[in-house]
């Protein structure tokens, strides 16, 4: 929760709006972390019979009724994914985005794993069974980046979005 709520709170600080789900836990922490610098808090939120509501961090609430569009929603206006310790949907938007940017959908968007200890197995597996059974790339395994220091995850997504802006610039010089 506090490195949540510090990484957010850094990202903020650099401008950056937070995106999450809107329910409790880390997410509550990530959009309090945007309120304590004053920067945009924003919650995606999904309608299900068991969800609690939006946490009072959030400025602006977006409710929607499928995965699949609140999952479009996330990755159209995001600059990178934080992907802290969750379950079944966490892991559905992780291999989501990955899925994008290994098939080029989307590019220069970093994905960071937060926590090494609780991502240290699956990434164990996706070396050991996915690359080496040659069902993913080498390269594949560089798209993730795995932290618990929340100074390098924001370095992180601020040097892919200083090179988003470089790219979008490039393209509106060649017309």
């Amino acid at each position: 929760y506090l490195a949540a709520t510090e990484l957010a709170r850094l990202l903020g600080e650099q401008g950056f709006s937070i995106i999450t789900g809107a329910g409790p836990g880390i997410m509550e922490a990530a959009n309090k972390g945007a309120k304590l610098a004053g920067a945009p808090s924003i919650g995606c939120n999904i309608e299900l019979p068991f969800e609690q509501g939006a946490n009072p961090y959030v400025d602006t609430l977006v409710a929607f009724r499928y995965f699949a569009v609140r999952k479009t929603m996330f990755i159209k206006y995001s600059s990178a994914f934080i992907i802290f310790p969750g379950g079944f949907g966490t892991f559905d938007e992780l291999f989501e985005a990955l899925t994008l940017i290994q098939t080029g959908k989307i590019s220069q968007f970093p994905v960071v794993l937060f926590g090494t200890h609780y991502w240290a197995g699956l990434v164990r597996w996706l070396n050991s069974k996915v690359l080496a059974e040659r069902k993913i790339s080498p390269g594949d395994m560089d798209l993730m980046v795995v932290t618990d220091d929340p100074a390098e995850a924001a370095r992180v997504v601020s040097q892919a979005y200083d090179m988003q802006l470089k790219t979008a610039r490039k393209r509106a010089e060649n017309g």
